[in-house]
């Protein structure tokens, strides 16, 4: 469910726990808070790596990303002190940001496992050859490219080509990007400001 105007008083919020969305309903239980929903749907969908570890290290860089995109400035009313504070943070926060996710993501194809480009071109060659499906929860490897995804989009619509320095990171959204049902979702999403 999308609700728009949310700064004014809506008479459906009082139904939600906390008076506001994000609210995942799972068997009657009430769930709130869009990366504890997440972290719920990717263990659901086994999008939460394969070890304790990997569980460990995919909801560390997803905490990552929350903790930059909390210091936007979503709220600020004035449109030149939101400029300035959205300037400052892409010139001094965004960069050791970067740098971290792509010293991360080195020369794997995904943030999280052990998988690189060629260990995968390798597997998807086997699986292929012996018929066997290769599924989109084995083309990615944790949520935490999901969310990587959803942030960069957000981050480019303030400061687009903000990660042009960081090719590989680049490389990581254009492959998320490249999942069937994702760019299926992309090609017929609402058209929205973010």
């Amino acid at each position: 469910m999308r609700l728009y105007g949310l700064d004014e008083p809506n008479p459906i919020y009082p139904a939600f726990p906390l008076g506001k969305l994000p609210v995942l309903e799972v068997n009657g239980v009430p769930l709130t808070q869009s990366l504890a929903i997440a972290r719920f749907l990717a263990k659901e969908a086994g999008l939460v790596g394969n070890s304790k570890l990997a569980e460990a290290q995919a909801d560390a860089l997803v905490d990552t990303l929350n903790d930059f995109t909390l210091l936007i400035p979503w709220r600020e009313d004035n449109p030149q002190i939101k400029t300035q504070k959205i300037d400052m943070l892409f010139q001094s926060h965004a960069p050791k940001l970067l740098d971290h996710l792509q010293c991360h993501l080195g020369d794997r194809e995904w943030l999280v496992g052990d998988s690189n480009k060629e260990k995968h071109r390798q597997s998807d060659s086997r699986d292929r050859l012996h018929n066997r499906e290769v599924t989109e929860a084995q083309l990615v490897e944790t949520w935490a490219d999901l969310y990587c995804h959803v942030c960069f989009t957000t981050f480019s619509v303030l400061r687009p080509g903000f990660a042009d320095d960081h090719p590989a990171l680049c490389g990581l959204i254009d492959r998320v990007e490249a999942i069937p049902n994702v760019a299926k979702w992309i090609q017929s999403r609402p058209t929205t400001e973010f």
